[in-house]
């Protein structure tokens, strides 16, 4: 466990940096600069070792739930839509063009938060001459900060900018990037382009910075990296980059959870922090989706698992048992050993990653091998038959179902269904039924785009909003 004297260091920093800052203003308000600042190593690596701030643990998370919210996992019953959900809420449910009305937007908020916490300790750290004895403490730190800004980043720029298409990068829009530890800086969009390179950069300087296993799970690692990187050009479409820095992690940390072994009779079946977790983080609260109890599990996803395939019993419990409002099969699976949806990077994305990678690279041996490597951990013992693909595209229909099975309520639906969405073959459109109302999102609607919050646009005159 982190010590007394850490966390009463993160609390005081939080303090001296956000004491004149509500929730809601940070990003549009300067703090006291006679306030006194961290300066050492170990107070600048307690701001990042804020666990509330950087991961989300706690009650409110950090990840933008948005892109789960607007996904294909889920229903929700109608009364309990009207009864229980804000009107912000059943907008996002119905991918309605025009969303906000002076509400507090926490998907942008909290993230860009955590990036300033980030920026506020890389300046630090550039005042710090660490001697050999202080070195590898300077390289966490340093590490760690370049690492939860690019994970920042990627995760704002799966909600509040186009997918990535490598033809129109270049004047694309992306997502403000911030550098500077300074909340009152007038700012304005990067280009995609601009936004990746930042995140990719941030992750390869982290990687050298970084130990193999960290202290703690909410601490990055070199696998984290890795793996952020994998996902990251993944979302790019560029395989082979994306196939071996998936490699690499895997070389690092490649453990898997053999579900035989899981107790299903727990109402949260996985531990905080098992096995499987590189990087632990946790999805924003949201009253539709993440803890309601209001979700039920889409049908038809729920029927596509084996009877032998222990995720069914494992990632889901009926409605009624669970305590829940909803009807149906509600979800349970999630990696935070609460009902907070986990968000952070674990090996079994990994391993699919390395499996899809591969796939779209010809490599079908490869491909299958990591699908089958995954897939044996999951099924019933003597029951499993490992599967079989006649040629790429038909491994890569393969990877790409379990992919689906294996991840839902991570955060990573909403990514893949923008990237798939622009091959015909894998494009779909998502429906919700509301009140005998079918609403829609076909593929590559411009509302797989949020826009900006409102008062950052105010705040920014010259700010571009995202034409939805």
């Amino acid at each position: 466990m982190k010590t007394l004297s850490t966390y009463k260091i993160t609390c005081c920093c939080m303090l001296i940096l956000f004491s004149a800052c509500k929730k809601s203003e940070f990003l549009n308000a300067k703090p006291d600069q006679n306030l006194v600042v961290p300066t050492t190593i170990e107070e600048l690596q307690a701001l990042l070792d804020n666990d509330q701030v950087m991961n989300g643990t706690g009650n409110f998370g950090v990840m933008p739930a948005f892109g789960e919210v607007g996904a294909d996992n889920y229903y929700v019953n109608d009364d309990l839509l009207n009864s229980y959900v804000d009107p912000l809420g059943r907008k996002t449910y119905t991918w309605q063009k025009e969303l906000y009305a002076g509400e507090e937007i926490v998907d942008w908020d909290f993230p860009y938060r955590s990036i300033f916490y980030c920026n506020e300790v890389l300046e630090g750290l550039k005042k710090i001459n660490p001697d050999n004895s202080k070195l590898e403490a300077y390289n966490n730190a340093k590490g760690s900060a370049l690492f939860h800004r690019a994970h920042m980043y990627y995760q704002l720029a799966q909600i509040f900018a186009p997918g990535y298409d490598a033809a129109t990068a270049i004047t694309d829009l992306g997502i403000p990037l911030r550098e500077l530890a300074d909340i009152g800086e007038k700012i304005n969009r990067s280009t995609l382009a601009e936004t990746y390179t930042q995140i990719t950069n941030d992750l390869k300087e982290s990687i050298s910075l970084l130990p193999i296993t960290p202290l703690y799970k909410t601490r990055p690692s070199k696998p984290a990296a890795y793996a952020l990187l994998a996902r990251a050009y993944q979302t790019m479409e560029d395989y082979e980059k994306s196939f071996a820095y998936a490699d690499s992690c895997l070389q690092l940390k490649n453990d898997l959870i053999d579900f035989n072994t899981v107790d299903t009779n727990s109402v949260l079946p996985f531990p905080r922090f098992n096995a499987e977790v590189i990087l632990h983080s946790v999805m924003i609260t949201s009253d539709i989706v993440v803890v309601s109890g209001l979700a039920s599990v889409d049908s038809n996803l729920y029927s596509s698992y084996s009877i032998d395939d222990l995720r069914r019993p494992c990632y889901f419990i009926d409605a009624a048992s669970g305590g829940s409002l909803a009807t149906g099969m509600i979800f349970r699976g999630t990696y935070d050993g609460s009902p907070y949806y986990f968000a952070g990077l674990a090996t079994d994305e990994v391993y699919l990653i390395r499996a899809e990678t591969a796939a779209r690279m010809g490599d079908v041996t490869s491909a299958m091998k990591d699908l089958n490597t995954l897939m044996s951990a999951r099924w019933r013992a003597g029951t499993f038959v490992p599967f079989t693909a006649a040629d790429a595209n038909d491994a890569l229909h393969q990877i790409l179902v379990e992919r689906r099975k294996e991840l839902l309520f991570r955060g990573t639906r909403w990514t893949d269904l923008r990237r798939l969405n622009k091959d015909p073959q894998f494009e779909s459109t998502s429906y919700r039924l509301v009140a005998g109302q079918t609403y829609s999102i076909p593929p590559n609607d411009p509302r797989y785009v949020y826009p900006i919050p409102d008062n950052v646009i105010s705040f920014n005159p010259g700010m571009i909003q995202n034409s939805r």
